[in-house]
């Protein structure tokens, strides 16, 4: 059969079945479907769908287009987690060492940022000499020696999602649901986890700014591990304004490291979506019978330290100088020519934040991407001094910006003013967490 015919197949609104989804996956990466059919396929599946086991299939597809990590020699259950991106969202390095102080095996390969989204990798390269490209050998002594370990996608891993984003990148079809789920899902399984904890975002900050489209996407990859053969759970979280008050690679380091320290309020949203993603990786690597069990683990490894002394352990291990994540030292990663406060305009209630501008204004300070060869300055970004509900007054501060290059100053403070409505009226509660969902 033509590739022309499954696109006309697709279009129609029939399933594809797995050896024409192999055909096309196989067809693509050794360059004999074109770019230009392959956005026709691309567009027909935004427009019409695919099944669960069609988007299994691709998923699968995908996974082994390239190399497919073999982490079999690391003892024990190995749990993953991913989020979808947000801003402020420094979960990785407060779970993944939580974990690991608990009994837990984290053999995490993670991604860097690219626009107003921030990267685990960019984050832990701001603390000196620590490294993320590691030989894989060296990622499964780690792993095996203190159970937890971050290191960058190693290899020739999924070379179809590589390009096929790139395309979906330039054809408007980056929304589409089967492709965002397979694409996720293809890096995940090929980077050798037995059990993943997804975190699915919701809002301004998000790509699926809907809460049924997030819970389409969650429901859709946790049936691919189903069909694949994995144990995957799936929550979906608020995104409409920054997880963290930290927005930086730096910046959100050090906010890691308070969190691990105790300095943070359990009722703080960072510290809320922690702890849950924290419970569910503990129940699914067999450590706990129950969430309460696996909370006050989590809990009890902030009080006693041994989840900070694990990231320290981990950076260690990874080439970094640990002296950077005490209370004493911290504040040396974010050394910079200048502060500034924004503040507020006029008096009320924080009644919304626009998540993806006050990303996109630490992009700006230099803080993130705007395309995958850019560099990043470590040190810069923003904190914020506020939450969504809180009142403030005219003056008041908003978020303390840390600058070394002004260029972009000026646009990235209107951008954020823009971001922070403030109104008369107290705005309505609104849940930190909307579900999860499980097999």
């Amino acid at each position: 059969m033509r590739f022309v015919d499954l696109i006309e197949k697709k279009a129609e609104g029939f399933s594809l079945s797995d050896e024409e989804i192999r055909t096309m996956i196989t067809g693509y990466v050794n360059g004999d479907i074109p770019d230009y059919q392959m956005s026709a396929m691309a567009m027909a599946i935004l427009q019409r769908g695919m099944t669960p086991h069609e988007t299994a299939a691709l998923t699968m597809e995908m996974m082994h287009s390239g190399d497919v990590a073999d982490l079999s020699d690391i003892k024990g259950i190995k749990v993953d987690k991913h989020s979808t991106g947000g801003v402020g969202d420094t979960t990785t390095l407060v779970v993944a060492p939580l974990v690991a102080a608990c009994g837990g095996t984290v053999a995490k390969m993670s991604g860097r940022g690219l626009g107003h989204t921030g990267g685990t990798l960019d984050k832990l390269e701001s603390i000196p000499g620590c490294r993320v490209e590691l030989p894989i050998g060296r990622f499964k002594d780690i792993v095996n020696e203190i159970g937890v370990a971050v290191i960058g996608q190693t290899g020739n891993l999924v070379p179809a999602d590589k390009k096929l984003y790139a395309l979906r990148d330039v054809t408007a079809t980056v929304r589409s649901i089967p492709l965002i789920a397979s694409s996720i899902m293809s890096k995940k399984l090929a980077s050798g986890a037995d059990a993943i904890v997804l975190d699915v975002k919701t809002g301004s900050g998000a790509f699926m700014r809907t809460k049924n489209e997030a819970f389409e996407l969650a429901k859709l990859m946790v049936d691919i591990g189903a069909l694949t053969g994995r144990k995957v759970s799936a929550f979906v979280t608020d995104m409409d304004q920054p997880l963290g008050m930290a927005v930086g690679n730096a910046l959100e380091v050090q906010e890691a490291v308070e969190l691990l320290s105790g300095n943070v309020p359990a009722s703080d949203p960072l510290f809320e979506v922690c702890i849950l993603l924290g419970e569910q990786m503990l129940l699914m690597s067999g450590l706990a019978e129950e969430n309460m069990q696996a909370r006050k683990m989590l809990i009890d490894a902030v009080k006693d330290g041994s989840g900070l002394k694990k990231l320290q352990r981990m950076v260690e291990m990874q080439g970094g100088d640990a002296s950077y994540l005490t209370s004493e030292n911290m504040h040396k990663l974010v050394t910079v020519r200048r502060r500034m406060d924004v503040t507020a305009a006029k008096a009320g209630y924080i009644h919304s934040m626009n998540a993806e501008k006050i990303g996109t204004a630490a992009q700006m300070l230099g803080a993130g991407r705007a395309s995958k060869t850019d560099d990043i300055d470590p040190a810069v970004g923003l904190v914020m001094k506020v939450r969504r509900g809180d009142r403030v007054e005219a003056g008041g501060v908003l978020a303390d910006l840390y600058i070394n290059d002004e260029k972009y100053l000026d646009d990235a403070v209107r951008l954020l003013q823009e971001a922070i409505v403030i109104d008369e009226e107290e705005p309505d509660e609104r849940p930190m967490v909307y579900g999860l969902i499980t097999k």
